[in-house]
């Protein structure tokens, strides 16, 4: 079958895990942008109630987006897809063998169309609140520190990521709450980490604030960085705790499953028909 007639065979059977990719990452710079203006924008009453301390208004920020994610995570039409909603988890994954190129492929495309949408409609409804300097369009950027420490740490978050979400999936005892530590783990990077970069993690994500704003000077850096240090993650996953020869971890579908211990289950296959069970 070629590339073509599987893009098309993916589309016609599995169009609603796209759009539920699509909606994903829609949904998640949505409900962060309208909690960024009403946590952040000083004429607000919550921004008044939560005062000038910028690590306790991180921390109510960090909240709901943990929180998101994990409402995305475990709704049915969430665990079907996988809730991948990042273009550098999916290519992981891909990586891994757990989804067809095809399918790879359309998710790619509709989780960045979903941002894309979402970035002007929010820019429209939100307006000069969106606009407003402490908001700032919920646009990911580099700290004071520079760009070069913000790949650095966008580079880190990443593989650290990566790696407990393989680390959970493959483990029997964790794989149910996987949502869960990714959610707590995406609060606790926008509360510590959000100084440096922004604290993106998904070039979608980023790409449709920056469409939204019309400013792309730094949009490179949530494409530069997420994206390989995910893909090292599941190379050295697949290296160190799956057995698999470094010439094969590197090569995508080329991991050996190892016949015992507690890396033996297979991760979840995307999509997945049976994943609101």
């Amino acid at each position: 079958m070629s590339f073509v007639t599987s893009l098309s065979t993916g589309l016609r059977r599995h169009w609603s895990h796209y759009l539920t990719e699509a909606a994903g990452v829609a949904a998640f710079l949505a409900c962060t942008s309208v909690s960024s203006v009403l946590i952040n924008h000083p004429d607000l009453p919550l921004r008044a109630w939560l005062g000038e301390n910028e690590l306790l208004r991180r921390c109510v920020l960090a909240l709901v987006a943990g929180l998101v994610v994990v409402g995305i995570t475990y709704i049915p039409w969430g665990q079907r897809s996988g809730a991948h909603i990042n273009p550098a988890v999916t290519l992981a994954f891909w990586h891994l063998g757990s989804l067809r190129g095809a399918d790879a492929f359309w998710y790619i495309v509709a989780q960045c169309a979903g941002a894309v949408a979402a970035g002007p409609l929010l820019s429209w409804a939100l307006q000069r609140w969106y606009a407003h300097p402490d908001v700032n369009f919920n646009l990911t950027e580099p700290g004071p520190a520079g760009a070069g420490v913000a790949v650095l740490a966008e580079v880190v978050i990443s593989g650290v990521l990566m790696w407990v979400l393989l680390y959970a999936l493959h483990t029997e005892r964790l794989r149910r709450f996987t949502g869960w530590l990714i959610g707590a783990l995406i609060a606790a990077y926008v509360v510590v980490e959000a100084p440096l970069s922004g604290m993106s993690l998904n070039p979608a994500r980023s790409l449709g604030a920056a469409v939204g704003a019309g400013r792309y000077e730094h949009l490179w850096i949530y494409w530069l960085a997420p994206i390989p240090a995910m893909w090292l993650a599941a190379v050295l996953f697949q290296r160190q705790h799956q057995g698999a020869p470094l010439a094969c971890a590197v090569l995508a579908g080329c991991a050996t499953k190892p016949a015992h211990g507690p890396y033996a289950s297979e991760p979840p296959q995307f999509p997945d028909p049976e994943g609101n069970q």
